[in-house]
């Protein structure tokens, strides 16, 4: 399987890219991974929501460049479908077993994805509905991704 994760912004702080070393590293017995960062446009306090709708297109422009043709596209989004960490395994399975082997996830920046991003979106997944910041939502979508692959190939995996 070919994983990809288009995120919003660059990963700056440290642990975190420790923490994305180790399952990425972790990762390579089950998928190829692909990161992409696309850059973040610059959002100054008190935009007006047309201000944040220009931002976030720009922003989804970036993305879309990056997503290739036939892939499964899973949008991170608060509107999304929360699933149980099994739950995300059997989506991942049945994806597997319908063919899809390109799998991008897509998370965005601090104002969200735009709508055009959305309707390219196959499915739109929502961890919680508290938000986190986009650079610490890549740790946490690859753990869950790696936690997947665990639940799907009968390993035994932290409860």
């Amino acid at each position: 399987m070919n994983i990809t994760i288009i995120s919003v912004g660059k990963l700056k702080e440290k642990y975190l890219k420790q923490g994305i070393d180790e399952y990425t590293k972790r990762l390579s017995r089950y998928c190829k991974l692909n990161t992409i960062e696309v850059p973040d446009e610059k959002a100054p306090e008190n935009l007006s929501a047309t201000e944040m709708e220009i931002i976030k297109g720009k922003e989804g422009e970036n993305i879309l460049k990056h997503i290739k043709e036939g892939t499964h596209v899973i949008a991170l989004d608060l509107k999304g479908k929360m699933l149980s960490s099994e739950g995300l395994a059997d989506e991942m399975k049945k994806l597997a077993l319908q063919g899809n082997s390109q799998i991008t996830f897509i998370i965005g920046g601090s104002l969200g994805l735009s709508k055009e991003v959305l309707q390219r979106s196959n499915y739109r997944l929502c961890f919680s509905p508290m938000t986190f910041p986009h650079q610490l939502m890549r740790l946490i979508l690859l753990e869950q991704i790696y936690r997947g692959f665990r639940i799907i190939k009968n390993e035994p995996y932290h409860k």
